[in-house]
């Protein structure tokens, strides 16, 4: 007999795909990496700001040594940015980590988590590995249904998910109806409110989830390096709650899990603003170049405040792997958002504009050949 390893909750995860990299796409249809243009993982497309290199190698001479495990600077400036003591800062390893630390700290086997349908996928991978039950509640409009992940909270429910923007659809829920969500949640539910890509948000859309941190002690804020900072592959992320929730969170968290260089590198890009607002403009720029070009094309996309936009491509049900295909042949790699129940749809991350232009003439190819 074949012996089993590990619960069975466990073993029927599916484990995460990330979007392909350039070597593999290069190897496997055999391009010149160089021609090839990568918007499958909403990478800021300008790259690492300057002064995190810099940051960075001055870090250097102390990697012999072990990391600061409480990143004593990295949470100072933290805590100047956002005004809150540094004891509501816990690190992450990125804030898929911070996801996955709330889950295990405020959540027990066979207890609930409520996220919404077509919400990010590590929701699902966090329940399933604590082996507790997920209560998706469908979308509206692609998006979260507020009213009825209140209705859906039951007896057993410890955590909420909330992302905003929401990540694979970029869809936005305004601050008012954020606020009266959080006024109705019961006290002993934790929210965990995922604003990875909230720094691409318009001033006019902004509202202050901080101010709300305060108010509400079942809130928990996380926050990421990789997107807007351009610090994706040093893997930083943060959350901001009330001491009573991060000091749960830092009994579970790894030791040393933001490395020297992560830690320097995001104290220079938290300062750099100018990084920041160039970023948000060219996305602002890449957007309205993508949607024009898919209202051209008679697509159908959902309107985005992060930095992507999801588009349909097909009716059937082998159309977004039909065109994904055709466009990594082309040497343009996007991301297919099947495993999220959207077969018929394509994530593209907003590029340069270079990155923007190959992605439409390769689409248009693909379209008309597929």
């Amino acid at each position: 007999m074949t012996a089993s390893f590990g619960p069975s909750y466990v073993r029927a995860i599916a484990p995460y795909v990330a979007g392909k990299p350039i070597s593999e796409v290069a190897r496997e249809f055999d391009l010149d990496e160089k021609t090839i243009v990568k918007l499958a993982s909403n990478e800021n497309p300008l790259g690492m700001p300057e002064s995190a290199q810099r940051a960075m190698a001055q870090a250097a001479s102390e990697l012999g040594r072990y990391p600061d495990a409480n990143a004593f600077e990295l949470k100072a400036a933290l805590s100047k940015r956002y005004g809150v003591p540094a004891d509501w800062i816990t690190l992450g390893n990125g804030s898929n980590d911070i996801l996955e630390i709330a889950a295990h700290a405020f959540v027990e086997k066979d207890q609930s988590i409520v996220y919404a349908q077509y919400s990010f996928a590590v929701y699902a991978l966090a329940t399933q590995g604590l082996g507790a039950r997920a209560i998706v509640v469908p979308a509206v409009g692609y998006g979260h249904d507020l009213g009825a992940m209140l209705a859906a909270i039951t007896d057993d429910t410890r955590l909420i998910f909330v992302a905003n923007p929401n990540n694979p659809t970029g869809t936005f829920i305004e601050g008012a109806k954020l606020e009266a969500f959080l006024d109705k949640v019961p006290r002993n539910v934790v929210v965990v409110l995922d604003e990875a890509y909230t720094e691409y948000l318009p001033q006019e859309k902004r509202y202050d989830s901080i101010a709300w941190v305060r108010r509400y002690p079942n809130l928990l804020v996380s926050r990421t390096f990789s997107k807007a900072f351009g610090l994706a592959g040093l893997r930083v992320g943060f959350a901001i709650a009330q001491p009573e929730l991060t000091d749960l969170l830092n009994r579970l968290r790894q030791p040393f899990n933001v490395n020297t260089l992560a830690q320097a590198a995001a104290i220079a890009a938290l300062n750099d603003r100018a990084f920041l607002e160039k970023s948000a403009v060219l996305n602002a720029q890449g957007y309205r170049r993508l949607t024009e070009a898919f209202d051209k094309l008679g697509l159908e996309y959902v309107p985005s405040d992060g930095n992507f936009v999801l588009v349909r491509v097909g009716n059937d049900d082998a159309a977004g792997n039909r065109v994904n295909l055709a466009l990594l042949k082309q040497g343009v790699i996007v991301r297919p958002v099947g495993n999220y129940g959207l077969p018929q749809w394509l994530r593209v991350t907003i590029g340069l504009p270079e990155e923007n232009e190959a992605f439409v003439a390769a689409l248009e190819k693909a379209l008309a050949t597929v």
